[in-house]
Formats: structure tokens, C-alpha cells, sequence
């Protein structure tokens, strides 16, 4: 917002003064901030962008967002898929943005010994964070895979359980949580990177990997298939671990295969990119008279 022009104010909470628009990021969690803002700004225009655990926990088990997205004027969401989620009465007010990424520059030096596959995201159930540990496992023996997990474990389980498949697998390492400059550096120098989440809003991750041409396997959901489209060929069912597997190995063994998956991913890394991101928001704004 600060490119086109307009100053911004960041609260955890809706703030007394004069503002002309209000963006809510997180339906539930921002619902006092646009109810307040609505009630004293009754003519001044709300944006409520909605997360992936707005749409796939509290979407119908809390009233809080079904208000926020009521007093809404425009309801924003990360991929196009997620849409079908949303009451018909919704509809009219969904605009589409996706989230942009940057090239990580200078471009990091693969790894020559291994095969280096990423899993980036902070370690919870709804990631399935170890499905691509167990599918390389099951990889033949001239596989030269090693699956590099990064991010932050939020229980004290599946810490040791990915400190255990460290110390027993070659093919598996744990680096935790790194800084986000290191964790896309990671990404980029990767062969391919994994999303084997059971549901998601919008990850970041596919954007940084389809930005720096990364290859991505991915489970099919509906945040996947909006940014990757219902056809991408590096699709697997959520928790087919047999299938992953021959992905993985695919993937390593058949450089056609690696530059099918950039090549279907190559007319949305144009829509990744900041200045296609600043635009949309351009366009979106100017939908509001102030």
C-alpha cells in the first residue's frame, strides 16, 4: 500500500482517528477490529483477507467470521479455489491476490553430493510434516535423496520425532526453525521442494519455489490446485505416501519430468511477481470511492 501512495497504519486492534479503508487480515481474529471500525466508519469501506484457518477451521464453527465477512465490503483470498468454500451471498465481494515473491539473489550453489529436497512449514498436524520423511524412506538404494525439514515445532512430540529421523536416516534432516532469509535460500539452491499439507490458505512456499524455479511436489488440495491448476502433473492424494515416492524419484532421476513441473507453473510465476501483486492491489482500491 505504501507504493501507491498511501500511508498505513499497522495495530493488533482497531485504533481510534480518521482512516478511510481498513484491511483485516484474519476473519475471526480481526472481528472486534471490523465491527468497531464499521460502526464508527459506517461509510468507509472494510477489507477482511481470509487465512487458511479462517476457511478451513473456523469457517462454520464460529459466528465471529461470518459477521466479519458480512460487514465486508470486499472478502480477499489468497487462490481463486478457495471461493467455492464461501456462501453463494459471498461471492460478489471475493477478489483474488496472490502473493508475490522475490528472486533470491546471487542464486546459492546446489548440492552436488545429494539430491536436496526441502519441506519447509512450522511442524503442526494439518501439515502432515513428515510424509515426504516416510516416502523417502521407501526410495530404491541408488536414490541420492535427502530431505532437508526446516521450521518450527509447536509440541514437544513431533520434535522428537523428527530429531529421531534424523539420527536414524541418512535421508532426513532436521534444521528447525532459520531466519526467513536462510530458509528461502535453502529453498532456492534445493531440487525440489515438497507441500504435503492436508489443507492450506495460501502458501507462501509455492510462490518462493515457482519464483526461483524450484520444482514443487505437492498434495492435492484446493489451495494447490488454484495456484498450480487441477492438471499440474506433481500431484498426490493427501497422505499417499506410495505415490510421493515415485514423485520423488521420478523427480530425481528425469530432468524431463523436473522441466515439465517449471514449465506448468510458468504463466503463473508472472503473476507472482511484486509488481503484478502491487498492481492488483492498485486495482483493487480503486474500486472504493474516498
Amino acid at each position: 500500500m505504501l507504493k501507491l501512495g498511501h500511508d498505513v497504519t499497522v495495530a493488533n486492534r482497531c485504533r481510534s482517528g480518521s482512516f478511510d479503508l481498513l484491511i483485516a487480515l484474519h476473519a475471526r481474529k480481526s472481528h472486534e477490529a471490523v465491527v468497531q471500525f464499521n460502526k464508527r466508519n459506517s461509510r468507509k469501506p472494510v477489507i477482511v483477507a481470509m487465512t487458511g484457518t479462517d476457511l478451513h477451521c473456523d469457517l462454520g464453527q464460529s459466528k465471529k467470521v461470518e459477521e466479519s465477512l458480512d460487514r465486508a465490503d470486499r472478502i480477499l483470498l489468497l487462490e481463486p479455489k478457495a471461493g467455492v468454500k464461501l456462501a453463494k451471498r459471498y461471492q460478489k465481494k471475493i477478489r483474488v491476490i496472490y502473493q508475490s515473491a522475490s528472486l533470491v539473489r546471487p542464486r546459492p550453489k546446489r548440492l552436488t553430493r545429494w539430491f536436496e529436497v526441502t519441506v519447509i512449514g512450522h511442524l503442526r498436524p494439518v501439515k502432515d510434516p513428515f510424509r515426504t520423511a516416510h516416502a523417502a524412506l521407501g526410495l530404491p538404494a541408488d536414490s541420492r535423496i535427502r530431505v532437508v525439514q526446516i521450521g518450527r515445532t509447536l509440541d514437544r512430540s513431533m520434535e522428537l520425532t523428527a530429531r529421531s529421523l534424523t539420527e536414524k536416516y541418512s535421508r532426513y534432516k532436521f534444521l528447525g526453525a532459520l531466519s526467513h532469509l536462510e530458509t528461502q535460500r535453502r529453498l532456492a539452491r534445493s531440487r525440489v521442494t515438497v507441500l504435503s499439507s492436508k489443507s492450506e490458505g495460501g502458501p507462501a512456499v509455492l510462490s518462493e519455489a515457482i519464483v526461483n524455479s524450484v520444482p514443487i511436489l505437492a498434495s492435492r488440495i484446493h489451495a494447490t490446485e488454484g495456484i498450480l491448476g487441477e492438471a499440474y502433473p506433481g500431484m498426490f492424494q493427501v497422505g499417499d505416501t506410495r505415490h510421493l515416492t515415485e514423485l520423488l524419484y521420478q523427480a530425481e532421476k528425469d530432468s524431463l519430468f523436473r522441466r515439465q513441473l517449471l514449465e506448468s507453473t510458468r504463466e503463473m510465476k508472472q503473476k507472482l511477481q511484486p509488481s503484478f501483486e502491487v498492481n492488483a492491489w492498485r486495482t483493487l482500491v480503486d474500486e472504493f470511492d474516498f
